[in-house]
């Protein structure tokens, strides 16, 4: 007997995948926003903290506005990680028991 969409989107196991997925997404979302909303807030209210000089030619708004770039690429890297073995595996259980149930 083959499950049909319904049957498995209504499992717990899909529901708990559906959750967790939600959750990671959520959270590095929140983080990725604070750090670029939090860059666009101190440029538009303390412009002179940012144009503070470490060197010549360098202020403060360039190494952070890097940082911002280059969290950016850690939070992507972060997800690919989880969902290339967390969810991946939790993919494969599901499947797995879908087999074994038809």
């Amino acid at each position: 007997m083959k499950r049909d969409a319904r049957t498995i989107i209504a499992s717990p196991e899909f529901q708990s995948l559906v959750a967790r997925k939600g959750l990671v997404s959520a959270i590095l979302t929140v983080v990725m926003l604070g750090a670029y909303f939090g860059f666009i807030l101190v440029l538009a209210f303390d412009k002179s903290l940012l144009s503070t000089l470490l060197a010549d030619g360098l202020s403060l708004g360039i190494p952070v506005g890097l940082a911002i770039i280059f969290l950016a690429w850690a939070l992507t890297g972060i997800y690919v990680y989880w969902a290339n073995t967390a969810y991946d595996n939790a993919v494969n259980q599901i499947r797995k028991g879908l087999e074994r149930s038809e």
